[in-house]
């Protein structure tokens, strides 16, 4: 797999303040990456460092072969790190013939990204005139002129309505597909559970876990049971081994599990204790839950 982005042991002091505590993680070619964590927990601040317009205090980072220079690589990236900044008097057109001047790439990639990001039939609409959702689109749009290898994206759904927050989610998957390799920073977990294939957790500018998102399992999951003997069923999952804990809610046992175990083993280990289960279904826990049991657990260090 190619590497896109190497971060080594990166660290930022503002004065007495670590914003970024030795940090390390690598972007590989092709994935949709999430950078996730509350505000404050330095991933604007990470981007900005590895987009050159943050000096690092101490650590390092690497684009694509490593022996690029940084001013070289991002020729190679696209990046919205601000709120859209375009002329509110020209046209979506005329703004982005004025990024690709200074971009030094044709115009004839105008048409392309407009259509992409579903702009063509605005094109010539003034700027001032679009919805916040169709500014951050135009904003896409310009950070795809020079067909980067990878785009990168901080808080790119921040404060638009949900059709606007939809769009823009529909739109990065739309663009990952193509293979263009996606790093975005975001404090919304359903955002990245939705669109990223892999996470890097911030808190306090300390990665907390990097890795896919669907091996990001603090746990094996849970089981929704219910029997005509709740209380028999109850105490028999508080003394199974492979269960951490239990809890009731609307006649429903909710079993957490510290080992892997399927429905079919469940149903069969009740049968044998006499307890005949009328409903049960395996689950596994929301990025959220799993993202809690992580930052629960670093708490308690």
């Amino acid at each position: 797999m190619e590497t896109i982005l190497t971060v080594n042991h990166l660290t930022k002091k503002f004065g007495p303040l670590v914003a970024v505590k030795d940090l390390s993680f690598t972007i590989e070619k092709g994935n949709v990456y999430g950078l996730l964590g509350p505000n404050g927990s330095g991933k604007s601040t990470t981007l900005g460092i590895v987009l050159n317009v943050v000096n690092k205090t101490s650590g390092s980072f690497s684009w694509f072969d490593g022996n690029t220079s940084t001013h070289q690589a991002l020729k190679k990236v696209g990046a919205i790190i601000e709120r859209p900044n375009f002329y509110p008097y020209l046209s979506a057109r005329q703004n982005l013939r004025l990024v690709c001047r200074i971009k030094e790439v044709p115009y004839g990639q105008i048409e392309e990204k407009l259509r992409l990001v579903g702009l063509w039939d605005r094109r010539d609409s003034k700027f001032r005139t679009f919805s916040l959702g169709m500014k951050q689109r135009l904003a896409i749009a310009s950070a795809l002129l020079n067909d980067p290898e990878i785009l990168i994206l901080d808080e790119p759904t921040n404060g638009l309505d949900p059709q606007g927050i939809h769009q823009i989610r529909e739109l990065i998957k739309k663009i990952a597909s193509e293979g263009t390799t996606i790093l975005l920073a975001s404090h919304l977990l359903d955002e990245v559970e939705k669109v990223c294939s892999h996470v890097v957790i911030l808190r306090k500018g300390v990665n907390l876990y990097s890795g896919t998102v669907d091996g990001m399992l603090a746990s094996h999951g849970f089981f929704e049971l219910r029997a005509e003997n709740q209380q028999a069923l109850r105490e028999f999952l508080e003394n199974l081994p492979a269960v951490s804990r239990v809890e009731e809610e609307n006649g429903l046992l909710t079993a957490y599990l510290k080992d892997p175990m399927d429905a079919v083993t469940m149903n069969r280990l009740c049968y044998e204790n006499q307890i005949v289960l009328s409903h049960v279904v395996r689950r596994k826990e929301s990025l959220e839950q799993q993202f809690l049991t992580i930052t629960n657990h670093q708490d308690a260090q």
